[in-house]
C-alpha cells in the first residue's frame, strides 16, 4: 500500500496517458501542423511580396519625385527664356517706336522749316513790294515829279535781291 500511495511510480494509467499523448502528437504533426505551416508560409510570402511591392513603390515614388523636379526645373528654364524673349521683344518694340518717333520728329521739323522758309520768303516779298510802293511814293513826293516806273522796278529788284542775299547769309549762320 505504500507502493500505491507513491505517485512517482508509474502504473497502467501512466502508460495509457503516454500513448494518448504520442497519438495526439502524431495527429497534430500529421494533420494540424502542415496546414498551419502552409498558412504561415503563405502569410510570410504575402508579407515578403508586400514589402517588395512597397520598396518598388518607394523607388518609383522617388524616381517620380526626381522626374517631377526635373520637369519643374525645365519649366522654370522655359519661363526664364520666355521672360527674356518678351523683354527683348519689348526692348525692340521700344527702340522701333523711338526710331519712328525720331523720324516723325525730323519730318515735322523739316516740314516746319520749309513752312517757315516759305512764310519768310512771302513776308520778304510782301515787304519788298510794300517798301517799293512806299519808296516810289516817297521819291515822288521828295522829287516833286513823277519817277520813271521802269527805273523804279529795277531799283526794287536790286533791293529785293540784296534782302534775299542778306536773309540767306543770316539763315546759314
Amino acid at each position: 500500500m505504500i507502493a500505491e500511495s507513491i505517485f512517482l511510480i508509474p502504473n497502467g494509467t501512466f502508460f495509457v496517458e503516454l500513448i494518448v499523448v504520442f497519438v495526439i502528437l502524431i495527429l497534430v504533426t500529421r494533420y494540424i501542423l502542415p496546414p498551419l505551416n502552409k498558412a504561415i508560409e503563405s502569410r510570410q510570402e504575402k508579407i515578403r511580396t508586400s514589402l517588395e511591392l512597397a520598396e518598388q513603390a518607394r523607388a518609383e515614388a522617388a524616381a517620380a519625385g526626381d522626374e517631377r523636379l526635373k520637369v519643374l526645373a525645365q519649366a522654370r528654364d522655359q519661363a526664364r527664356e520666355i521672360v527674356a524673349s518678351a523683354q527683348a521683344t519689348a526692348d525692340q518694340v521700344r527702340a522701333e517706336a523711338g526710331g519712328r518717333g525720331q523720324q516723325e520728329y525730323e519730318r515735322i521739323v523739316a516740314s516746319a522749316t520749309v513752312e517757315v522758309e516759305t512764310a519768310r520768303q512771302r513776308a520778304v516779298d510782301e515787304a519788298s513790294a510794300r517798301i517799293g510802293e512806299i519808296v516810289f511814293d516817297l521819291v515822288g513826293k521828295i522829287v516833286g515829279r513823277e519817277v520813271d516806273q521802269q527805273a523804279h522796278q529795277d531799283l526794287v529788284r536790286e533791293a529785293v535781291a540784296a534782302l534775299n542775299a542778306e536773309a540767306q547769309n543770316g539763315a546759314s549762320r
